[in-house]
């Protein structure tokens, strides 16, 4: 049947019947994926306001103020707000709209889930078994605790989730613009394609392509006489030129790839030191009657969190400078014992819970001509790694071997070191063993990324193990001349 149709129908009308087709359904699938990203950020939105919320919660909790007395005090970013707080064993603990405390364990709930792997999360929409109604929920974790506010799924919740309808009679409207456009344009091209099909199948058949335009010198014309002589150099082309482009194409699409998933890393990285400064700025904005200590704590605690995105954007700034104009970067001659004795003086200036001992054991003095800047971050994030995550107390830099090209360096720990199923994943972009206690010390999740490719940029190469009698050690080589 599929035959007799088309031989009832020019290559004219197939032809616009099929780019019809297409482009409607990219027009269905386009407004359906922006309906979606719309709705997302509506709701995104929404949910920061609420863990707005549910901060100036936690907050009042570390106070010691009563969660009832603070919700009576706060209605809220939205009326009818529901609070209810969960202990990290599922069991809620607190709840304002409830007559009794529900006896259902909460650990499955998609936003209490969330909250607890990754300290925020949130559902759309949900049915409460408690009260019998549908919520938007919003969770945020505490130390001990995690707190939910969830705002009523009415009317006007979901206008404010609602997208906007004149984008979709737009689209309709410009779709069929193109649909009357594209029937005229493809009555002169269907008779265009099918000549360029009896080229295609003389091709085929072994016939060689003669390049001589045969359609009339206009643009259609001038197209289509193009398209036959790119299609007799196609016969020509061989072989190693198709792999070459197919490795070219790979490559470009794996760097589009490794910039998207770093963009996506470093949006999430920066949002919660941005969320944690702006919760503070509006509690003392919105609380001047706030005694000096508490206004000082909250300052310190913004202060903290200031530095905290001082050190991404510097350590981001690096990757950027290495990813995007390593071959640019500056070398000069550099000793690597005058950047090990800078190591040194650094960690007795530190506290006495973050001080490691140095021991350096070069026979002589090292020196490459190199970054001075990379090669001393290569030392400095291996001694902070050691001195925040280690649980040691000395550091170990040996020579480990020399040849006329590079020296090999092991750089080591006396700590705890780590479980094996994470070591392939040590230098990876933002990955940290322990997630919470990471952002605690202040680390960035990028130091260790930052070692690797400013040893690469050195020609050399580094691995990670744990020590037989414990710790980290770090093995890497550095070019002379690189």
């Amino acid at each position: 049947m599929a035959t007799a149709l088309r031989s009832k129908l020019s290559y004219h009308r197939r032809l616009f019947l099929l780019l019809l087709a297409f482009s409607w359904t990219l027009v269905a699938c386009f407004v359906t994926f922006q309906y979606g990203r719309e709705k997302r950020f509506k709701a995104e939105r929404l949910d920061a306001r609420l863990q707005l919320f549910n901060l100036r919660m936690l907050d009042a909790l570390a106070d010691g103020i009563p969660p009832a007395e603070f919700a009576a005090a706060h209605s809220g970013p939205y009326p009818g707000l529901r609070i209810t707080l969960i202990g990290t064993d599922g069991r809620v603990t607190f709840d304002n709209s409830a007559d009794s405390l529900p006896a259902a364990n909460h650990l499955g709930r998609p936003e209490i889930a969330e909250a607890l792997a990754r300290g925020t999360g949130f559902t759309i929409r949900r049915h409460s078994e408690s009260t019998h109604r549908f919520y938007f929920y919003s969770a945020m974790r505490g130390d001990s605790l995690v707190v939910r506010s969830a705002v009523p799924y009415s009317l006007s919740l979901r206008e404010v989730l609602a997208a906007d309808r004149e984008f979709l009679w737009f689209m309709l409207g410009v779709t069929l613009l193109m649909s009357v456009a594209a029937y005229f344009a493809t009555r002169r091209l269907g008779h265009n394609i099918t000549r360029l099909n009896e080229f295609a199948e003389r091709a085929e058949r072994g016939e060689q392509i003669d390049e001589q335009p045969i359609f009339p010198h206009d643009e259609l014309g001038d197209i289509s006489n193009h398209i036959i002589r790119l299609y007799a150099r196609l016969q020509r082309t061989t072989a190693d030129r198709d792999r070459e482009h197919a490795l070219a194409l790979h490559e470009e699409q794996e760097k589009i790839r490794i910039k998207k998933q770093l963009t996506n890393n470093i949006s999430h990285e920066l949002k919660t030191p941005v969320t944690a400064i702006q919760g503070y700025l509006e509690t003392l904005l919105a609380n001047p009657e706030l005694p000096a200590a508490r206004r000082t704590a909250f300052l310190e605690k913004g202060c903290a969190q200031t530095e905290r995105l001082r050190s991404l954007l510097a350590d981001i700034s690096t990757v950027t400078r290495m990813d995007e104009a390593s071959q640019l970067i500056r070398k000069e001659h550099v000793v690597l014992n005058d950047l090990v004795d800078e190591i040194r003086a650094d960690m007795e200036l530190r506290p006495e819970g973050r001080r490691l001992r140095v021991n350096c054991d070069f026979p002589g003095p090292i020196a490459i001509e190199g970054s001075p800047s990379l090669l001393a971050s290569v030392f400095r994030n291996l001694a902070d790694n050691a001195a925040a995550y280690s649980g040691g107390r000395d550091i170990f830099i040996r020579l480990l071997g020399e040849t006329p090209e590079a020296y090999t360096l092991l750089f080591a720990d006396n700590g705890i070191g780590v479980d094996e199923e994470h070591l392939p994943h040590l230098f990876e972009r933002f990955y940290r063993i322990d997630k919470g206690r990471s952002r605690k010390l202040g680390g960035t999740g990028l130091g260790l990324s930052i070692v690797k490719n400013a040893v690469l940029i050195h020609g050399g190469t580094i691995s990670v193990r744990n020590g037989e009698r414990g710790g980290l050690e770090f093995v890497f080589t550095l070019r002379k001349h690189s």
